[in-house]
């Protein structure tokens, strides 16, 4: 009875299940009458290469075609099942991009604010509170140019002009110097750039615009200089107090990204704001599965099915380069069973390999259709996860998975009740090509969201990027089309000096005999075109979307 019961809790079809009554139970668990010990079963066999770099499909290729319709195979994902009943085709519907994009962003969790000290830490941040001016700036009277503070009358017919010869009483630098003498009628105060003016100078004339006539004693100061025009007018040469920041002004929007060329963490300096709310960036921890792994770095000869683990370090370094503190969780073997929901557990804990706890799981490989793919059984069955899509209709990348996973963090300050967090999993395809790509375009929106990009409120029409940015492109010769899936195909974006279009390339004419899969392709892109399915092809010329991974390449 208890394999009954295990398929009965798995939630698997009961009508067909109970179509062949006790007998037809007893015999597809491998129980004869009256026996209680299972059977093997006729052709088990637990050999895989499921995981990672596998070339099997794409343009020029046959695609693989199972020969049997969906009603003539078992329907039962369950592993412990055995293979008499275990699934044969996906039982997760197939998804269009935009379908599975707009889940990822209804379940992921909307961002943490924390303070964070204003450092150059703060760059690739985004502002979590509208931001005021603490201090104006500048917080004086300043003078724009090197030259002399003067009492410039102010009309032309009134007062004496300051045209002539006049003693220096004073210089005045950019400096701490406490206090400033008041400047006497019929005297100017030599001053530098940004120096604070002198009480009732109200103009700064320009060194171009003098003549030293003597210097003191020592030769060390300047004694009496002749100022060569009478035109100078009040506040001539001055910046006034507030007049770059004005106290109290908004600074800052919530939502807005700290930049490294945009000049916001000098904005945030120069008005004294020592600490700013931020949301906080997620942690990202990347994980490969299967046993037929390598560490890329291991000196031992490969023999056998073996492959060097590429993807996490690439995937690691491609989340390094967009800013977000990453995780290196290793490799979870397939074998002995429980390994991988030890790794994912330990991930989520902070604890193992994991020095923190991760916001982010990244996956790669253990998504198909093999014996020993345990990602989507571990995640629902063992963490209590939610898998809310098993496969998108695309090339490549077809069988990505994501998943959420209740997760109550254990401290003894908190309070009971305390609400269970969602951590998200995102278990791309173990081919190097299309674990890039999936990470593009589905884990980075994400990301986007959780560090707060999206937040700021913004005109009607305009919508904030999240994830990488969309333009359109000119084709630069025909490219084929997939007759159902969209494809997300590796191409160079050159920037025309002639007629300034876009045109797009593919990274070595994949539709001539190249593979979809193939990781070299990706090395030299900076796009991925969106070509829509249909049949034929898309002739030169067709304008296409674009996703942009990197800088437009400059035409030769």
């Amino acid at each position: 009875m208890l394999p009954h019961a295990c398929i009965q809790a798995a939630g698997a079809n009961s009508r067909e299940i109970h179509a062949g009554g006790v007998k037809k139970l007893e015999i597809d668990a491998g129980i004869s009458s009256g026996s209680n010990q299972i059977e093997p079963q006729p052709g088990q066999s637990h050999a895989h290469h499921h995981h990672h770099h596998d070339h099997s499909h794409g343009h020029g290729h046959v695609v693989p075609k199972a020969h049997t319709s969906p009603s003539e195979r078992p329907n039962s994902n369950d592993p412990n099942a055995g293979p008499n009943r275990r699934y044969r085709s996906s039982p997760y519907p197939m998804l269009s991009v935009d379908e599975a994009l707009q889940l990822i962003s209804k379940h992921t969790p909307d961002p943490v604010v924390v303070e964070a000290p204003v450092t150059t830490s703060l760059v690739g941040s985004v502002i979590a509170e509208d931001v005021y001016a603490g201090e104006a700036v500048p917080a004086y009277r300043a003078s724009i140019v090197d030259g002399y503070a003067v009492i410039a009358p102010e009309s032309p017919d009134v007062g004496p002009t300051i045209k002539g010869v006049f003693p220096v009483a004073s210089v005045t630098h950019a400096n701490p110097g406490g206090s400033l003498a008041p400047l006497e009628p019929g005297t100017i105060a030599r001053i530098t750039t940004g120096a604070p003016l002198p009480p009732n100078a109200n103009a700064v004339v320009m060194v171009e615009d003098t003549v030293l006539i003597s210097s003191t004693p020592d030769g060390k100061e300047e004694a009496t200089v002749e100022i060569l025009t009478g035109d100078i007018k009040p506040n001539e040469n001055v910046r006034e107090p507030g007049s770059d920041v004005v106290l109290g002004s908004k600074i800052l929007r919530k939502g807005d990204l700290v930049t490294s060329v945009g000049g916001e963490i000098g904005l945030l300096a120069a008005t004294g704001t020592k600490t700013v709310k931020i949301f906080k960036k997620p942690c990202v921890g990347v994980l490969s599965t299967g046993d037929e792994l390598v560490e890329h770095d291991d000196l031992r000869k490969l023999y056998g099915g073996q492959i060097r683990d590429s993807n996490r370090p690439s995937l690691l370094s491609c989340l390094g380069s967009w800013g977000f503190p990453t995780v290196d969780l290793g490799i979870a073997r397939d074998t002995p069973v429980g390994e991988l929901e030890h790794n994912l557990r330990n991930a989520l804990r902070g604890v193992g390999k994991s020095n923190t706890s991760v916001d982010v799981i990244v996956t790669t490989g253990g998504v198909s259709m093999g014996e020993l793919d345990l990602l989507k059984p571990t995640i629902e069955r063992s963490l209590g996860g939610t898998i809310h899509f098993g496969r998108v209709s695309m090339k490549p990348g077809k069988p990505t998975t994501f998943a959420t996973i209740p997760f109550k963090a254990s401290s003894s300050t908190q309070s009971e009740q305390q609400e269970r967090e969602s951590k998200l999993i995102f278990s791309l395809p173990g081919n190097p090509a299309s674990a890039l790509v999936t990470l593009n375009l589905f884990v980075l929106p994400s990301l986007h969201k959780l560090m707060g990009m999206g937040q700021r409120d913004v005109p009607t029409g305009v919508h904030p990027a999240l994830g990488l940015p969309l333009v359109s492109v000119c084709l630069a010769h025909s490219f084929p089309r997939d007759p159902k899936r969209t494809e997300y195909h590796r191409a160079i974006i050159t920037g025309s000096r002639t007629d300034a279009r876009l045109y797009a390339s593919s990274t070595g004419l994949e539709g001539v005999g190249q593979r979809s899969s193939r990781v070299g392709s990706l090395a030299s892109a900076n796009a991925l075109l969106v070509l829509q399915p249909g049949n034929g092809i898309l002739e030169k010329g067709t304008l296409v979307e674009a996703l942009m991974l990197g800088a437009v390449a400059a035409e030769s």
